[in-house]
């Protein structure tokens, strides 16, 4: 990669990260090997960290020894590879504040985050929550990662 290019931004809701860590394929897995590979920059909040994490155990639980050790090992070998951009929980009153941008309460930090370091795509499946009336209000290009990927082929195979 040329000095000049610099890579996505990815701010990546935790339905994405879980997704990716626990499915066998699929384009949740993709968008983490691309950040992984360091094509694009993984930009991670503490608030969707914590909530990954407490996934991750609540599905670990359910597997064999195997299986459990080996999602918690990919997990660490995910930040590990990522080098991920850690975004800090905003301030409660900032919270507080800004319960008007979103319908879900417990969305309004994740939301913050993605606000204050202004990623490229913040990408969810939570269409519900994080709906297009949200990215306006919020400025953030709000997408699911197959809308993502399709925006990116549209950039390999010009229509």
């Amino acid at each position: 990669m040329s000095k000049s290019k610099k890579r996505l931004r990815l701010f990546l809701d935790s339905n994405v990260l879980t997704g990716g860590l626990v499915a066998r394929w699929g384009l949740d897995k993709a968008v983490l090997s691309l950040c992984a590979a360091r094509i694009c920059q993984l930009v991670l909040a503490e608030a969707v960290k914590e909530e990954v994490e407490e996934n991750i155990l609540l599905h670990a639980a359910d597997l064999g020894a195997r299986e459990s050790s080996a999602i918690l090992d990919d997990y660490t070998r995910l930040i590990r590879l990522t080098v991920p951009e850690i975004v800090p929980y905003p301030n409660e009153d900032e919270v507080i504040a800004s319960r008007r941008l979103i319908a879900h309460e417990a969305d309004v930090p994740v939301l913050l985050s993605a606000i204050h370091t202004k990623p490229d795509w913040l990408l969810t499946h939570n269409t519900k929550h994080f709906t297009q009336q949200v990215a306006k209000k919020s400025g953030l290009r709000i997408a699911t990662p197959a809308e993502f990927f399709l925006v990116l082929s549209e950039g390999i195979n010009p229509r």
